[in-house]
């Protein structure tokens, strides 16, 4: 079966919804059909790519068997590229999925009559260890997770390593972690190289060698509701996606 991709950090404001988006579109670029499934309220990544937050059907609707997946997917301005789109109202299924017996499934078994259309899924997750990112991590096989080189980076890893390896006993077992991703990286203080360094020291066969560095066209690009490859595809952040999508495919 084709990979899907969580990318997941209870941590907020740490990169998951750019590294999502653009890591879509960089793979999506390459050739391959690629599926963005948009898991969180904040629907950033579903504006990120020029879409309503407000449309329907959504992802909300498909958690709560309103509409199937295949039904709720649209396409983007890149080609390959489409999008399981949020909503706000997803904020109501972290109170209404508990409710629902093998609620933590509903998006594995959701995405399942369409995840062999695309040769790449990724999920954006939350900022939050809760039902929506549960879900998440359970449809996944893989689990990429934005670490920002600043002086919190490693606080709340080990609780995130510690619900990845409950849930790999407990609901998904072939889930792996495929990589940490340094982003926001300043290579020029001393502050972002010790935290690299740290974070390369406690996780070394763990984080990617690529390195997203801070860069305004990244910071930019939503705004314009395209990923930065498109935005402007000859600046230093879109070298580094492009550069980790390519490490994303070769770890497999």
């Amino acid at each position: 079966m084709s990979p899907v991709y969580a990318i997941a950090n209870q941590k907020g404001g740490v990169g998951k919804t750019t590294t999502t988006v653009n890591v879509a579109a960089c793979i999506a670029e390459a050739g391959y059909d690629t599926l963005l499934v948009d898991i969180d309220p904040q629907a950033n990544a579903t504006v990120a790519l020029g879409l309503p937050k407000d449309g329907e059907p959504n992802v909300y609707t498909v958690l709560s068997g309103d509409a199937a997946a295949e039904d709720a997917v649209v396409p983007t301005a890149v080609d390959r590229l489409q999008v399981l789109p949020s909503s706000p109202d997803l904020a109501g299924a972290n109170v209404e999925l508990p409710r629902q017996p093998g609620s933590e499934r509903r998006l594995r078994d959701a995405l399942a009559p369409i995840r062999d259309r695309f040769a790449y899924t990724l999920l954006d997750c939350p900022p939050s260890l809760g039902p929506l990112t549960v879900n998440a991590l359970v449809a996944a096989d893989r689990v990429i997770v934005p670490v920002q080189t600043e002086y919190f980076a490693l606080e709340g890893l080990a609780g995130l390593l510690d619900t990845l390896a409950l849930i790999q006993r407990e609901l998904n077992p072939r889930l792996t972690v495929a990589g940490m991703l340094l982003t926001m990286h300043d290579g020029r203080t001393r502050l972002a190289r010790d935290v690299e360094r740290e974070v390369r020291e406690h996780f070394p066969s763990l984080v990617f060698d690529t390195v997203i560095p801070r860069n305004v066209r990244i910071s930019e690009a939503p705004s314009y509701g395209r990923p930065v490859t498109h935005y402007d595809p000859q600046c230093a952040g879109a070298d580094a996606y492009f550069e980790l999508a390519k490490e994303v495919a070769a770890r497999g």
